[in-house]
């Protein structure tokens, strides 16, 4: 097995005080600023990044409603725990792709898949329309056409996906599809089915959603949702994934290099 970074680079942010949040989330993602870690002072900040210290306190303020980071007095700035990270952010997710996915991020992923497609699956046998399911099949037809390592496939593939999500009629699985699209994606591109048999059997499972949701069949269009899921949490088991390694964080006590 081959050991790789996975990074997806996503796109920067357009404002200073976005940009330092951005950098920020990335390092803390990383485990550049270890959980419980205090981060350098203002003023340390100020040099690091070239800003001003209402743009500086702006992006700590956008890190602490992304439940990255808190503040106390007397303490300063510091890293929450992990499980405080509010993970359906849209720029939380963008921060993991920039700072490497793992193993644990793609288990995370899979399990809120489960709780949420299989669902979404039956829905929309039940809720479809005709253009959903032209649009559902348009999505397999563009699989079958592309390389299976390809960025193309990958899109194909989420495209079909969040079809699903909006074929069931539900808003908040709407939602949930559009905000980890990116996720999404990344898990695709990872989990691609390289291997002739690994891609005739993608294929036929997906096509096994598709043909449940047009004939109205939840339960079929679930289960082939499940073991779409379960196949692609397999093929990830066959990779070794390593984060990008991480820089020496700034001291917890002095806001100095260690």
């Amino acid at each position: 097995m081959t050991s790789r970074i996975v990074v997806i680079p996503t796109r920067r942010a357009h404002s200073n005080h976005a940009e330092v949040a951005r950098s920020i989330g990335v390092d803390i993602i990383a485990g550049r600023y270890a959980e419980g870690t205090r981060l350098p002072g203002d003023a340390e900040m100020i040099a690091m990044f070239g800003v001003s210290r209402p743009v500086l306190r702006e992006s700590v303020k956008t890190l602490v409603a992304k439940g990255l980071l808190t503040t106390k007095a007397r303490v300063g700035t510091v890293v929450r725990e992990r499980g405080a990270w509010n993970m359906f952010d849209a720029d939380v997710l963008a921060w993991h792709l920039d700072a490497g996915i793992d193993k644990r991020f793609l288990n995370d992923l899979a399990e809120i898949r489960l709780a949420v497609e299989p669902r979404a699956a039956m829905l929309a046998a039940a809720q479809r329309s005709e253009a959903d399911v032209a649009e559902l099949r348009r999505s397999m037809d563009r699989m079958r056409r592309e390389a299976s390592d390809s960025v193309g496939f990958a899109d194909a593939d989420l495209a079909l996906h969040v079809g699903v999500a909006r074929a069931s009629g539900n808003l908040f699985m709407r939602s949930i599809g559009h905000v980890i699209e990116a996720a999404l994606r990344a898990s695709f591109l990872l989990s691609a089915p390289v291997e002739p048999e690994d891609r005739d059997t993608v294929l036929l499972w997906h096509q096994k959603i598709v043909d449940a949701i047009a004939a109205g069949d939840a339960d079929a269009a679930s289960e082939a949702m499940i073991y779409v899921i379960h196949n692609g949490m397999r093929r990830h088991e066959g990779t070794v994934i390593e984060t990008a390694p991480a820089e020496s964080p700034p001291s917890a006590d002095t806001g100095e290099q260690a």
